[in-house]
């Protein structure tokens, strides 16, 4: 099977912005599933990011390969784009079909780091049913849990510390998780979306702000105006209060469950109840 373009089956593209017995026609009539358009992009992948799950698992049990890159230069997955528009249906189909839920693109990006950076709660809580690693750092280093809680998003938070973002070990992370999320409840998000936006593209344009209901949680978005049409904008969950008092409470667990641990183990002679300043006991 080919991955290079398909220059004689146009069907099965124009299919895809129909319906999905459109697909269904195009399959048998030969389209092959892993096509791609002279620019590189598939057939899966252009399905993945149009939220077309039933189209997504038409190609999937054709044969495509959940894992295989798309565009010019190779760098986009299925499965990134997929969670990047909050698609969780189809990030279900492509995991299903054996997506490797921590497969990174070009610029390192996962789709749990994509998820995570955008809110978009219940694609996180798919992805991390799906395997993916909520102690994987994105691109930069940046903690899952850290970027959950810039973000403002408490389900995205309470799905990470579910999967173990906050498990002990992790006390640094959670600390960090913590201050952000302190810092941003203090703050008024409409300005500080504009404020990030104006360092961005300058002052002096018109400013539009929606608060919408995403996934359950409220999401303020800040768009900038150029001669009445959006030019830029940026947008956050509004939980960071919430997600502070989540992340003091795991804080409390950890902190418990260390000094009952401490309590309990050998000295560095093998009996209980070390003296403070023993070395501790070294993890397996």
């Amino acid at each position: 099977m080919t991955n290079e373009p398909i220059r004689d089956e146009p069907s099965l593209f124009d299919a895809l912005y129909e319906d999905d017995d459109a697909v269904v026609r195009a399959l048998r009539a030969g389209a092959r599933a892993e096509s791609s358009d002279e620019e590189g992009t598939t057939a899966l992948y252009l399905a993945a990011v149009h939220d077309r799950p039933g189209a997504v698992r038409l190609l999937l049990a054709a044969g495509a390969d959940p894992d295989r890159a798309s565009g010019p230069e190779g760098s986009d997955l299925p499965l990134c784009g997929a969670a990047c528009g909050g698609h969780t249906e189809v990030v279900r189909a492509l995991l299903a079909a054996g997506a490797r839920p921590d497969l990174r693109e070009e610029f390192g990006f996962t789709a749990l780091r994509w998820a995570v950076g955008l809110g978009r709660a219940a694609t996180v809580e798919a992805l991390l049913a799906g395997g993916a690693d909520p102690l994987l750092p994105g691109p930069q280093g940046e903690p899952m849990l850290v970027l959950g809680a810039q973000r403002g998003s408490p389900r995205t938070v309470r799905a990470l510390l579910a999967y173990g973002a906050g498990a002990p070990g992790q006390e640094a992370v959670v600390g960090a998780a913590l201050a952000e999320a302190r810092r941003l409840a203090g703050v008024d998000v409409e300005r500080e979306l504009l404020r990030r936006l104006e360092e961005a593209y300058g002052p002096g344009l018109d400013a539009l702000v929606r608060r919408d209901p995403v996934d359950g949680e409220e999401t303020v978005t800040v768009e900038l105006l150029r001669d009445g049409v959006p030019a830029a904008g940026a947008d956050l969950h509004t939980g960071h209060a919430e997600i502070a008092t989540l992340l003091e409470e795991t804080q409390g667990t950890t902190d418990t469950a260390d000094a009952s641990d401490a309590s309990d183990a050998p000295s560095a002679s093998g009996a209980p109840g070390a003296m403070p300043g023993s070395p501790p006991t070294p993890h397996g």
